[in-house]
């Protein structure tokens, strides 16, 4: 639920971007109920990473702010999915293709789950490099190579056993590219991040696992290397689904609305990652301060939503003002 912290917040930060904006005192009941069949709890299936955090809290507060209670459990992501097809939950916000393919198709398969739109329509994992790699001519993985010696003949890594690890180093075993007496240097990502931090500091020349949405792309001046081949080493394309319960659309179709409409993007996503993870701040801070400065894109996703008592999302926060 929306504490009196957050709508406090809200207020606060409207107030300091556009001088308005009263999402804590939306009405509640005002209007008769809708004859639309509704949920007064959406549960939210959350796995421990930064982005998708953020990203339920934010859909979180605006569900709130239309007169529905919600909940988040966090939980592993094989868990998520079977409780979202048996209907114990209704949404996850993280399907991350391809790296969640074989968890997911079964269950849309049987369809006791649904995906409803791409939240974020274009990740990517890969190998990237620091900027001045890549103002040099290190523009693919056919290039790194070329100045092996200033890499050291290493790309950082993540942990072990990650698929994009595993892509990275089938290149190094078959001697792909020249990079058979290449080293790949598994770490944790947050052990990844800081190495490669400090070597930009340093103004020295980086090969690293990268990936978006996250705040490394905010943060560090970095590139993605395009591949050469199918492995999906440099450059492994994905996207975020929206996965719901089958029956979202019978159960409460303005719900499944605003959900499909719910796109948030990766430029958007590595913003929440890069407060909530880098900055350290909290996940209900970060959502309510980005939902007041952002009225607009807040607009075009409640777009034909109404609240739980059917007035027009939007017309119900503007009458406040």
């Amino acid at each position: 639920m929306i504490t009196t912290f957050t709508k406090q917040r809200w207020l606060m930060a409207g107030a300091l971007s556009t001088g308005l904006f009263a999402l804590a005192t939306l009405p509640t009941a005002q209007a008769a109920p809708s004859e639309q069949p509704t949920l007064d709890e959406i549960r939210f299936g959350v796995p421990p990473w930064p982005g998708i955090t953020v990203k339920s809290e934010v859909a979180s507060q605006l569900l709130e702010a239309l007169g529905y209670s919600t909940r988040q459990r966090q939980l592993a992501v094989s868990i998520i999915l079977n409780s979202v097809a048996e209907g114990d939950l209704e949404v996850y916000l993280a399907g991350w293709y391809p790296q969640e393919a074989d968890m997911l198709a079964p269950l849309l398969e049987d369809g006791t789950i649904i995906e409803i739109v791409d939240n974020v329509p274009s990740a990517l994992t890969g190998i990237a490099v620091t900027e001045d790699a890549w103002q040099a001519g290190v523009r693919s993985i056919t290039d790194l190579d070329k100045h092996a010696d200033r890499f050291e003949r290493r790309i950082y890594g993540i942990e072990a056993g990650s698929g994009i690890n595993d892509a990275v180093l089938s290149v190094i075993d078959d001697d792909l590219f020249g990079l058979g007496d290449w080293q790949l240097q598994e770490s944790s990502s947050p052990a990844m991040l800081a190495q490669v931090g400090q070597q930009i500091e340093a103004g020295e020349w980086a090969a690293f696992i990268g990936w978006r949405p996250h705040w490394m792309n905010v943060t560090y001046d970095m590139h993605y290397l395009k591949d050469a081949d199918d492995s999906g080493a440099a450059e492994l394309e994905g996207r975020v689904a929206t996965v719901v319960r089958s029956d979202l659309a019978e159960l409460d179709p303005n719900v499944a609305h605003f959900f499909k409409q719910f796109v948030v993007g990766s430029e958007i996503q590595s913003e929440w990652v890069n407060a909530y993870s880098r900055d350290e701040r909290a996940a209900e801070e970060v959502a309510s301060e980005w939902i007041a400065e952002h009225q607009d894109t807040v607009a075009e996703w409640l777009d034909g939503v109404t609240t739980h008592n059917g007035e027009p999302a939007m017309e119900a926060i503007r009458n406040q003002l």
